[in-house]
């Protein structure tokens, strides 16, 4: 009798969690249902996202906004976007705040541990933001400095490798562009083809290009919570689809003059 009843006990174990599993939604059908997709991002990053006043109204825009809203329109639903630090990206995903980050996030390895990504979209390079009057022009005169970086980013990570500096983590790029201009650090390591974006508005800066500093890193990739291969596949055809029609030429073009 014992032995009856510890195997029905097995058995509806069993059974509850099969059934759990299926009663969970993966994020593709969920979207679906809901005919919404949200991204996340952190609209600090020209020409990737950025906020514009257009028509009188708060606009986030930009080449991963176009990406967006290519994979909502594949998919059939609505794009909502939500702005946040950089930093929360992840773990929105991983409670299912948002259905994709799309940020310039690049697919390390220690991110791939925590969530799943599409195919890569682009690449960038590590470089130096300086003002013109600076006396930095290599990594030896670092030495002693201090260097802002994005918090989270590949940009942080590489500054952890650079001895002799002193590293100042921000949450937001604009921050790092006004504690430069201010005198409160003396560089910012961040991707070369935001620095372009903003050094049109900084003027008394310049971009340095350090070949030690440019380690090879993972492009831009989507991130998507873990277990979503069904919408990884959805987004990898957009971005195949974007670059054998000629549309991701396009986008390039578009926003950065590519």
């Amino acid at each position: 009798m014992k032995k009856r009843l510890i195997i029905s006990l097995i058995l509806v174990t069993i059974m509850s969690i099969a059934l759990s599993g299926c009663s969970k939604q993966s994020t593709l059908s969920r979207v679906k249902k809901s005919g919404v997709i949200v991204m996340g991002t952190s609209a600090d990053f020209p020409p990737f996202e950025f906020h514009k006043v257009v028509n009188g109204k708060d606009t986030i825009m930009g080449f991963d906004v176009d990406l967006a809203n290519a994979i909502a329109k594949k998919l059939g639903v609505k794009l909502e976007i939500k702005d946040m630090d950089f930093t929360g990206l992840i773990p929105a995903l991983q409670s299912g705040q948002i259905d994709m980050a799309i940020a310039g996030m690049n697919a390390t390895p220690e991110r791939k541990k925590n969530v799943d990504f599409s195919d890569e979209y682009y690449n960038s390079e590590q470089v130096l933001v300086v003002k013109n009057s600076s006396n930095i022009n290599n990594l030896n005169d670092l030495k002693g400095k201090t260097v802002a970086v994005q918090l989270g980013t590949t940009s942080d990570d590489a500054a952890k490798k650079i001895k002799g500096i002193d590293i100042k983590e921000l949450n937001r790029l604009g921050d790092a562009f006004l504690s430069l201009e201010n005198g409160r650090v003396d560089a910012i390591l961040m991707e070369s083809t935001i620095a372009d974006a903003y050094l049109k508005e900084y003027k008394d800066m310049k971009m340095l290009h350090i070949k030690e500093i440019n380690e090879a890193v993972p492009g831009y990739s989507v991130a998507v919570a873990k277990g979503n291969q069904d919408l990884v596949n959805q987004i990898n055809s957009v971005i195949k689809d974007l670059k054998d029609s000629g549309e991701y030429e396009k986008m390039l073009n578009k926003w950065m003059g590519k």
